[in-house]
C-alpha cells in the first residue's frame, strides 16, 4: 500500500464536511452527489475484503427502488451473499474516517480482519442506469486500482446478475458460467424445460405485462427475450426511454399505493407485474371485472411457491424439510394459510433481507418472501444431491418426474439473492404447469385489510423491540398499550418499530375490515407519539 499515492488519490475524491453515513441493509444510499468519496473507499474496501477471503467480492452502484437522483453501493460477498456484518462496521469506519486518518484506519481493518496483504484481488463491478452510476463506479475502480486489485467491470446490470456473477466466479463454474449469456442461457434453458410440461393454455394466458420502473430491468429483459421460449409474450413497460426511474411507477409505488403504474393500461383480468428499480423486487397485480385492483405481493408470491414445491416435495417422496421465512410485516392471512392450510412451518425474523436469507439456509428448502416482493428459495446442498440424483437414477416414473421439475426449479431460481426476472419466471412456470389464472392465484386466501403509518420522533433509538420486532420494550409502558388497542379488534395485531434509516417509528396494524385497521393503526400511532417523544403535530385521524 503506497501512502503517498493513496494520499494523492484519495484527495482526489474528497469527504465534504459533516457527512456522515451509516453502511445498512442496502448499503450505503443518499443523494449522488454526497457519494463520490463513499465509491472511491469501498474500492479500497473491496480489495481488502478480497485478500481476506482469497475471492472475488462484488461491488454494485444502486440505490434500487430511490428517486434517481440517490445513489448507493453494496459490497457483494463470495458466494453471491450480503456483507458480512463485521465488515458493515469497517465500512461505515472507512467512509467515515477524516482524511488524514484514512491510511490509519485501512491499517485497523487489514489488523482486526487479519488481511494478508500480499494475496491478490479481484472486484466485479455493476450499475444501474442511473445518471450518476458511471461517473461513480468510475471512483469504485480508481480505488481498486490504488491498491492494486484487479476488476472486471460488467457495466448495466440488474443487482441479482451482479450477485449470480460473483457466485458463479467463485464456485469456479458450479454455479453457472459468469457471463451475461451465462444467466439468460442457465435461466431460460430451465423454464423452457418446465413448461413443456404445462396443459396448452388459451393464447392470452401467456401474455404478461411488465413495468420495468424506468430501471435497468428493461434493458436486461430485452436483452434476454431471444432466449426465452415463444410461448411467453413479455410486453415492456416504463421501459427508460421516456420517463423517470421510479417515478409513480415500480414495484415500490405499487405496493405502497396500491394501484397499477402511470405508462401500463391495464385491461380486466391481464396478468401484470412490477419490478423495482434494480431489478431485485417484483410484485403481480390485475383488475378485476369491475375495475378493482388488486394487489398480488411478496407474501402471495411464497405462498403459490410453497404450495407447488410441497406438492413435488410430497410426490417425490423424500422427507427433505420445508420452510417459509417472513417478517411481521406478512399478512396474517398469509401466515394462517401456510401453517394451517398447507401445514408448512413458518418463521418470523427481524426486517431485512440478510435476517430471512440466514434463517431460510437452516432448511433443506428454504422459502423467504418479505411482503415487498424481495425474496427467493433456498435449497441446502443436501437437497439439491438428492434431487439431481433421483432425477437421474430413480426406476419409479413419477417421482423421477417429480424430481426432474424440482431440478429444473432449482436452475431456474437466483439462489443468491431476490431476483425479479428469476422470480417472474418461477412464476409464470408455476401457473402454467398448474393451469391457474391470476385470480384463481389471488383467490388462494383473501388478505385482512392493513394500514402502514409513520411517526415523527425526535430520537428512533427510545423504541427498543423483541420477539422478531413484534414486541416493544421501550419506552416502558408503550406495548401494554398497544396489547390493549389490539384487544378492541377482530382478527387484529400491530407492532411498531424504528425506521433502520430516519427518525421515524413505523407502525403496521391488521383487523377484520379496513376502518378498523385504520382506526387501530391511528390509535397506535397517537401512543407512539404520546410515549416515544413524537415531533410536529399529534397524527391527524
Amino acid at each position: 500500500m503506497d501512502p503517498e499515492a493513496l494520499k494523492k488519490y484519495s484527495a482526489l475524491h474528497p469527504k465534504p464536511a459533516g457527512v456522515t453515513l451509516q453502511y445498512g441493509t442496502a448499503g450505503f444510499r443518499t443523494k449522488a452527489e454526497h457519494l463520490d468519496h463513499v465509491m472511491f473507499r469501498m474500492g479500497l474496501l473491496a480489495v481488502l475484503r478480497s485478500k481476506a477471503m482469497v475471492s472475488t467480492i462484488g461491488v454494485m452502484v444502486t440505490a434500487s427502488h430511490n428517486p434517481e437522483e440517490d445513489n448507493g453501493v453494496k459490497l457483494v460477498d463470495p458466494l453471491g451473499e450480503m456483507l458480512h456484518p463485521s465488515w458493515e462496521e469497517y465500512a461505515t469506519q472507512l467512509v467515515n474516517a477524516e482524511e488524514q486518518e484514512l491510511q490509519k484506519t485501512l491499517n485497523e481493518i487489514c489488523q482486526k480482519a487479519a488481511v494478508n496483504q500480499h494475496n491478490d484481488a479481484s472486484v466485479f463491478i455493476g450499475r444501474d442506469t442511473r445518471p450518476s452510476s458511471k461517473k461513480l463506479s468510475q471512483s469504485v475502480i480508481d480505488g481498486i486500482s490504488i491498491l492494486g486489485g484487479q476488476y472486471h467491470d460488467y457495466g448495466l446490470v440488474t443487482t441479482p446478475q451482479l450477485h449470480y456473477m460473483v457466485c458463479c466466479q467463485n464456485t469456479q463454474g458450479q454455479y453457472g458460467k459468469a457471463t451475461l449469456e451465462g444467466y439468460y442461457e442457465k435461466l431460460s434453458k430451465a423454464f423452457a424445460e418446465l413448461i413443456k410440461q404445462s396443459p396448452s393454455s388459451e393464447e392470452n394466458q401467456r401474455h404478461l405485462k411488465i413495468d420495468c420502473a424506468n430501471g435497468i430491468g428493461a434493458l436486461k429483459l430485452s436483452e434476454m427475450e431471444p432466449y426465452l421460449p415463444k410461448e411467453v409474450l413479455i410486453h415492456l413497460y416504463n421501459d427508460g426511454t421516456k420517463g423517470k426511474l421510479n417515478h409513480l411507477c415500480g414495484a415500490d409505488f405499487v405496493k405502497v399505493h396500491q394501484k397499477p403504474p402511470r405508462g401500463l393500461d391495464m385491461e380486466p383480468n391481464e396478468r401484470c407485474c412490477s419490478f423495482d428499480g434494480d431489478a431485485d423486487r417484483i410484485v403481480y397485480y390485475y383488475k378485476d371485472a369491475t375495475g378493482c385492483f388488486h394487489l398480488i405481493d411478496g407474501d402471495k408470491i411464497a405462498t403459490l411457491i410453497s404450495i407447488f414445491l410441497k406438492e413435488l416435495l410430497a410426490k417425490m417422496g423424500e422427507t427433505l424439510q420445508m420452510a417459509v421465512v417472513q417478517t411481521a410485516y406478512a399478512n396474517g392471512s398469509s401466515t394462517r394459510y401456510l401453517e394451517e392450510t398447507l401445514k408448512v412451518p413458518v418463521h418470523c425474523v427481524k426486517t431485512g433481507v440478510k435476517h430471512l436469507h440466514h434463517k431460510a439456509q437452516e432448511f433443506d428448502v428454504g422459502v423467504y418472501f418479505e411482503a415487498n416482493g424481495h425474496g427467493t428459495v433456498l435449497f441446502s446442498k443436501a437437497a439439491e444431491t438428492t434431487i439431481r440424483q433421483l432425477a437421474k437414477e430413480e426406476k419409479d416414473g413419477e417421482r423421477r418426474e417429480a424430481a426432474k421439475v424440482l431440478e429444473n426449479m432449482i436452475d431456474l431460481i437466483n439462489q443468491t439473492v431476490g431476483d425479479a426476472i428469476s422470480d417472474m419466471l418461477v412464476i409464470e412456470a408455476i401457473l402454467a404447469l398448474k393451469g391457474l389464472t391470476v385470480q384463481q392465484w389471488d383467490a388462494v386466501y383473501t388478505d385482512l385489510p392493513n394500514r402502514l403509518l409513520k411517526v415523527q420522533v425526535a430520537d428512533r433509538r427510545v423504541i427498543d423491540t423483541t420477539d422478531a420486532e413484534r414486541r416493544a420494550v421501550t419506552p416502558s409502558g408503550l406495548q401494554e398499550k398497544i396489547d390493549a388497542l389490539v384487544k378492541k379488534y377482530k382478527l387484529s395485531r400491530a407492532f411498531v418499530r424504528p425506521s433502520g434509516t430516519e427518525d421515524v417509528v413505523r407502525i403496521y396494524a391488521e383487523a377484520d375490515t379496513q376502518e378498523s385497521a385504520d382506526a387501530l393503526a391511528h390509535e397506535v400511532s397517537l401512543a407512539v407519539y404520546h410515549l416515544a417523544g413524537g415531533r410536529g403535530a399529534p397524527p391527524q385521524p
